[in-house]
């Protein structure tokens, strides 16, 4: 990253290694999502693991639900005892560590091995969690208030190239592998070795460089326990009444992030039932919506720096609600990549708007809370998306394409709701607050 391109866009004092550091951390966990939840041991959990049993596919999603559960109910109590022992850091290397050895243990997963994988996929995912809302939550401290979307996009495109870095690695061991005549049990645990390693390595920078900025406030004895939690996620809830307009991007959060956890989920599913794709193909399709993603991130913060981050959502979910109607009409391999396409481009820019719009209407002192509550967010759509779809194929026979056409109705409503917030007024209450805030809407 050109040191010329970081001219004023980041706050005072914050050094261009920061921040490089930083869009690495984006880079290292990216593999983990993409091999992990996306390309490999999501099809190896079903045919290997669970040895192509009937529930094996309801095993898999159950698995993600509970660690999507725990991070839901941990995530605020968690990121408030950041905010006041100025513990981001310290909370990232754990759930760091946390996630790397999970997903090295994801090795250990073979033929009947159901419970280690059940529980290997839980704790690696519920740390992966953790680390993107802590990582989400140093934004504020490292950019300034008009370069948000900016400096989000730059560490959402360091992602997607960390993502097809691993998937890279990992491709060309299952091809080798394969080429030799080797069973997935041969092939598949390296790819979990390789992507612990490649996401360890990575996150390394940000432990050097990255500073700790927020000062301590209330003391906090430890990580609350599961009453606290949940009391600590209503008052937090509550707290943010004095916050409308962060509270309706909760909401439009939920919807859209919905969809999208369908598509992360569910797109290799599609293209294999429905449009018939080879492995091979819908690991490269994988490597295209990288591609796009890389690209849509990096390029459209700049745009949304430019126009405002509610209008730069709005662009992009307006290109959700295309890509599900041209998935839905497409009879053709070539009509399907032109979906993966669009959906790459979008799936960047929309998620880094969203973690841009979650700082730009934070208030300072309570970062780790609200990207807490945006966290929170997030999991339920990633529990409520899949769900959804999954309900409506069982529904209608396997009707996929009534799955892909219901998921738009997500991205509608999220639109619908994004027209409620009032960045103005949003950003005038949390600079009241103390907050970090954009100069524009």
């Amino acid at each position: 990253m050109p040191v010329r391109f970081m001219r004023g866009a980041l706050n005072e004092g914050v050094r261009p290694r920061e921040v490089l550091a930083w869009a690495l951390y984006d880079f290292a966990n990216s593999g983990y999502t993409t091999v992990v939840l996306t390309a490999v041991f999501n099809a190896y959990f079903v045919s290997v693991v669970a040895r192509n049993a009937e529930w094996g596919t309801l095993a898999w999603t159950a698995a993600l639900s509970l660690s999507y559960l725990i991070v839901m109910l941990a995530m605020p109590g968690l990121g408030a005892w950041a905010d006041a022992r100025a513990g981001k850091k310290r909370l990232l290397a754990a759930s760091t560590i946390g996630c790397v050895a999970a997903t090295a243990a994801l090795a250990l997963a073979g033929p009947g091995s159901l419970w280690i994988a059940v529980a290997a996929i839980v704790v690696s995912n519920v740390c992966y969690s953790i680390g993107e809302s802590v990582i989400a939550a140093f934004l504020p401290e490292l950019a300034r208030p008009q370069a948000l979307g900016r400096v989000s996009g730059w560490g959402w495109s360091f992602g997607y190239v960390g993502g097809m870095l691993t998937l890279g690695l990992s491709l060309a061991i299952v091809l080798a592998a394969q080429a030799a005549g080797r069973p997935a049990t041969d092939f598949v645990p390296w790819t979990m070795l390789v992507t612990a390693a490649v996401f360890a390595a990575a996150a390394v920078p940000v432990f050097m460089f990255l500073r700790e900025r927020a000062q301590p406030q209330d003391a906090v004895r430890a990580v609350p326990g599961p009453g606290a939690v949940l009391r600590q996620l209503a008052a937090s809830w509550r707290g943010a009444r004095a916050f409308p307009d962060f509270r309706m991007l909760l909401v439009c959060g939920v919807f859209y992030q919905a969809g999208i956890a369908v598509v992360i989920t569910l797109a290799a599913v599609y293209a294999e039932q429905v449009m018939q794709f080879a492995q091979a193909q819908i690991m490269m399709l994988v490597f295209l919506v990288n591609i796009a993603a890389a690209a849509g991130a990096f390029s459209f913060g700049f745009v949304e720096d430019r126009i405002g981050h509610k209008p730069a959502l709005a662009v992009t979910l307006a290109g959700w609600i295309a890509m599900v109607l041209v998935a839905f009409f497409a009879t053709s391999p070539a009509g399907f990549w032109v979906a993966a396409t669009i959906a790459g481009l979008c799936m960047g820019s929309s998620q880094s708007a969203g973690r841009a719009m979650t700082g730009a209407l934070a208030p300072v002192a309570r970062l780790g809370e609200f990207f807490a509550l945006w966290t929170f967010a997030t999991r339920l759509a990633s529990i409520i998306g899949p769900l959804t779809y999954g309900i409506v194929t069982w529904a209608t026979a396997g009707n996929h394409r009534l799955g892909i056409l219901s998921t738009g109705v997500f991205f509608v409503i999220g639109l619908a709701v994004l027209g409620r917030v009032d960045m103005a007024r949003g950003v005038a209450r949390g600079r009241a607050a103390g907050a970090v805030s954009p100069s524009g809407s």
